[in-house]
């Protein structure tokens, strides 16, 4: 019987490169979005041409209905849970100085990139606990998809940047209080990924990696975070719980 993992925002960008692997690594597929499911169709062929099976899980995880809809689609449909993928995320929809910044944005912001994670967690994490009581030999993870963000300060998105920091603590968190189950809890941290919601700065990063801004002077691609993720859910890192994994280039080293 195969391993299922659990996806948020997986129908594009980091997320659906994050499936790929998984699909070409074997695992059965929980596809979450918040896209009508014929705007997903190609996608989830493309992830079911693996052989895999592959469920597409309509919601948004701020809203908590939502999140109840999933993980009862996802225990419905296949009756376990091995691996969760926080990695639903939303920019916000107007960058503006952090004087200027809304409140209703940062409500938005927190709401989908660190509240909807950290409650999707808890309830995946109840499950693979029980799942764990039934069976020893149940093998789960869970991992966070955050950013270069979490502590690389960018004053006209401060409500981004918070968010991910507040996901880098919950990962830490769940890593100890899942510890004794044995149940492993990762951070990824992204830098700058070739995806749509980077679409409209493109030009803009364009030159910044050509003058020097990584260490390997190009654009990280979904794939190159897929890969990652795919070793963390095969079980490669299990004595790695609460470890943060960087995939930037080696933008953020530290550099005279």
């Amino acid at each position: 019987m195969k391993r299922v993992a659990l996806i948020t925002g997986g129908s594009r960008g980091i997320g659906f490169g994050i499936a790929m692997q998984l699909a070409a690594n074997g695992f059965d597929l929980a596809i979450n979005g918040t896209r009508n499911e014929n705007e997903v169709t190609d996608a989830i062929k493309q992830l079911k041409d693996a052989g895999n099976d592959v469920i597409y899980c309509r919601g948004s995880v701020a809203i908590p209905a939502d999140r109840d809809k999933i993980m009862n689609e996802v225990r419905e449909h296949f009756g376990r849970l091995h691996v969760l993928v926080n990695n639903a995320g939303m920019a916000p929809k107007e960058r503006k100085d952090i004087l200027e910044a809304t409140e209703a944005s940062f409500d938005e912001v927190v709401s989908t990139n660190l509240k909807g994670a950290y409650f999707l967690t808890q309830k995946a994490a109840n499950w693979m606990i029980g799942q764990k009581k039934a069976d020893d030999a149940f093998n789960g993870c869970i991992i966070n998809i955050s950013s270069i963000s979490a502590t690389v300060a960018s004053v006209n998105r401060g409500e981004y940047c918070i968010s991910k920091a507040g996901l880098s603590m919950a990962t830490q968190l769940f890593a100890v209080r899942l510890g004794e189950y044995n149940i492993p809890v990762y951070e990824v941290r992204p830098g700058v990924i070739r995806t749509d919601m980077t679409a409209g700065v493109k030009e803009k990063y364009d030159n910044l990696i050509a003058g020097g801004l990584c260490v390997q002077q190009r654009w990280g691609e979904p794939g190159d975070v897929g890969k990652v993720v795919a070793a963390l859910a095969n079980g490669n890192f299990m004595y790695s719980t609460g470890q943060v994994i960087m995939v930037d280039g080696g933008m953020t080293i530290p550099r005279l």
